[in-house]
């Protein structure tokens, strides 16, 4: 049974058992695009777009407050509204008191209206990423690099200005690498030097996921792969360090996207498979730490702990009381959002009193020794952000507590297990779990495919079957999560609860359009195999023409959707196009040559 689930994620068809001859074809490869490169028109800034919206510098000027002194590329546009937000995400709360380097990361919502350049070329790449990946067209994500020195020729005595990528990528670990490399160069020489970072990116090759890719900067080339869909979860491949014949340093990155799991969860030990629980069912989560650093690492390592599933509510790594949806996220009208939010600011303990679930964490330190068991605190008892750390909520957990992996992580801190490997450890024991929690689901829907034999040439192509919370519940009894899970408790409550989550909102709408996609797909193949011409030669002209419009209808959204179709199918149905029209008088067959859709 788990063999059967391995790799179930990516795609409706992977890890099912075959349903006879009867079943819908397996899935088709997409036709292999034109490589990325020749679909990247070579104008500047091109490329640097693909990778970056632009990068600005936030300082602190003593009348006007946070401001932006420098966006680049100079063309970049950012609204008022986006300024603003990026102004005060850029700074720690000035309880934090960061003294030194300090990196953390931000998301805030994009305004609406933009129009985004290389938006055909970036959805090729999309397409092809894990759906944990994909970009969220209305979001950005923000990477900072901030330094607060003592500086006594300042009128305030210190120094404090940050540099910021704004790009819509996840990838975490990527920029976070860059910026260690290029902002201590920056804050001592200034301007120019950023002009020449930003025109090293515009010499990268574009985000092609699956390539191993080689990007220079500023003397150095970080050496990475992206992630594909195709990839099997859990699983990295390692990117060799190759010996650079010129002066270059070459530093190879295992991850773009991944934070250090352990470390991020370390203060919350013992709770680890009730926090999964929370993610997954998109509770509201509160985590309140003492600076950036810690808030933006542990909600991220939050949102992950269900890869490769995705999560689909709003989650702020880094969230002030100046944000823009401050006001629509704390508000005590109504019920708390489905959001996780990484707060600073001690007035968020008062704020967000009425939260359900608030993790509290100190400073994040590796633990020296074995951690002490903790329980679970009453919401009653969290006063103040100085509360001590530790989890705050009255939910129970609907599934009993793995004892083996709390006991295969402290004996891995008794016996001084690097922290990549602790992290390893917990990345599989999450995606294990989310796995076996998922498999039942996709192998239910993928039931919901209409057979084959449905599928007629001259018929529209049949729908995809209603999902029924009951006939699922049903398959629950010999083809459930105990199949590839050894944990007891009460899965069919947490199923019922996770079926009014957005997280499944959006993982059902994902699973219906691919399999709406793959219909439309048989149903072009269905259309290639019949003689039209034949069939145009004993109909009407009238009708003979509305089959060419409604043909050229189909190659256009296969186009355009991207349809799981092989290109010699397009080829054949094209063929087929041009040979009904020739057999039509002179006079429609100029009409409908040139005629689009």
């Amino acid at each position: 049974p788990r063999a059967a689930g391995v790799g179930a994620m990516s795609r409706w068809e992977r890890g099912r058992e075959p349903r006879g001859a009867e079943a819908a074809a397996e899935y088709v490869e997409p036709a292999e695009p034109e490589s990325p490169d020749q679909c990247l028109s070579l104008l500047p800034w091109d490329r640097f777009s693909a990778w970056l919206h632009c990068v600005c510098v936030v300082g602190f000027d003593l009348e006007l407050g946070q401001a932006v002194e420098v966006i680049y590329p100079p063309h970049s546009s950012l609204t008022d509204k986006e300024k603003t937000n990026i102004c005060y995400l850029s700074f720690p709360d000035s309880n934090s008191g960061c003294l030194g380097d300090t990196q953390f990361c931000f998301r805030f919502r994009q305004s609406p209206g933009r129009k985004v350049s290389l938006c055909c070329f970036l959805d090729q790449l999309d397409r092809d990423l894990p759906v944990y990946l994909k970009k969220d067209s209305a979001y950005y994500y923000g990477y900072v690099y901030f330094r607060q020195v003592r500086d006594k020729s300042l009128k305030r005595g210190y120094f404090q200005k940050s540099l910021v990528l704004i790009s819509k990528l996840p990838y975490v670990h990527l920029f976070r690498t860059m910026l260690k490399q290029i902002a201590p160069e920056y804050f001592e020489r200034s301007e120019a030097f950023l002009g020449a970072v930003c025109s090293d990116i515009d010499r990268w090759p574009p985000p092609v996921p699956g390539k191993v890719l080689q990007l220079p900067i500023m003397g150095v080339t970080m050496k990475l792969r992206i992630p594909t869909y195709r990839d099997k979860p859990g699983t990295t491949p390692i990117v060799q360090n190759m010996h650079q014949a010129d002066a270059q340093i070459s530093m190879a990155l295992p991850t773009v996207h991944e934070v250090d799991l352990f470390r991020c969860f370390c203060p919350v030990f013992f709770h680890i498979q009730m926090l999964w629980e929370l993610v997954l069912l998109g509770e509201p989560l509160v985590v309140m730490a003492p600076s950036p650093a810690e808030s933006s690492e542990t909600v991220l390592a939050l949102v992950s702990c269900i890869s490769p599933l995705k999560y689909c509510s709003d989650f702020r790594p880094y969230f002030t009381i100046h944000d823009s949806e401050f006001k629509e996220y704390t508000t005590r009208t109504q019920a708390p959002p489905s959001v996780i939010l990484g707060v600073t600011n001690p007035f968020f303990a008062k704020t967000l009193q009425h939260w359900p679930h608030i993790i509290r964490i100190g400073d994040i330190k590796l633990p020296g020794e074995v951690p002490k068991q903790v329980k679970v605190k009453k919401l009653k008892n969290l006063k103040t952000l100085d509360s001590k750390p530790g989890v705050y909520t009255s939910y129970k957990p609907y599934l009993n507590k793995d004892e083996e992996i709390i006991k295969q992580l402290q004996k891995g801190v008794q016996q001084k297990r690097p922290t990549e490997a602790q992290s390893v450890i917990l990345r599989r024991y999450f995606l294990e779990l989310t796995e076996s929690f998922i498999i039942p689901l996709e192998r239910y829907v993928a039931s919901l495919m209409p057979l084959q034999k449905c599928i007629s040439p001259w018929k529209s192509p049949p729908q995809v079957r209603q999902f029924s919370q009951d006939d699922f519940m049903k398959t629950l009894e010999k083809a459930g999560p105990q199949l590839t899970s050894g944990l007891k408790g009460d899965w069919i409550g947490l199923y019922r609860h996770f079926l009014k989550s957005p997280n499944f909102d959006g993982w059902f709408r994902s699973r219906q359009k691919e399999m709406t996609q793959k219909l439309e797909a048989l149903h072009l193949e269905a259309l290639c195999n019949e003689n039209l011409v034949f069939w145009s030669q004993k109909h009407t002209e009238v009708e003979t023409v509305d089959l060419v419009l409604k043909l050229k209808n189909k190659l256009f959204q296969a186009d355009r959707e991207h349809l799981p179709v092989k290109t010699d199918t397009l080829k054949k149905l094209q063929t087929h196009i041009n040979d009904i029209i020739l057999a039509l008088p002179d006079d429609l067959q100029d009409i409908l040559l040139k005629t689009g859709t």
